[in-house]
């Protein structure tokens, strides 16, 4: 069958996008692995989408999606300024 309809292939890249993420953390490739891990459980579940382009897309929206829940959960309250009192070069 082919590797973008298998369940355990979309795990793997989520896989590896989290391990990106925490070699290059930023927020960059989180959403990513979730929409990724979410479109594995999907087709863990049986469902999936009828095409390479569909099932693309799918996992764009799931991704979009989990970057913004992510933004507004993680985020810092409104008209809150993250400030630093001490330097990590201060002895």
């Amino acid at each position: 069958m082919i590797l973008w309809m298998q369940w355990w292939a979309w795990m793997t890249l989520a896989l590896l996008l989290a391990t990106l993420e925490v070699i290059i953390p930023g927020y960059l490739f989180l959403g990513f692995a979730v929409g990724a891990g979410v479109m594995g459980l999907l087709m863990l579940f049986g469902l999936s989408a009828s095409g390479l382009a569909l099932t693309l897309v799918v996992f764009a929206v799931i991704s979009l999606a989990a970057v913004l829940v992510m933004r507004r959960v993680f985020a810092l309250p409104k008209g809150q300024v993250k400030t630093w009192d001490t330097d990590i070069n201060d002895n």
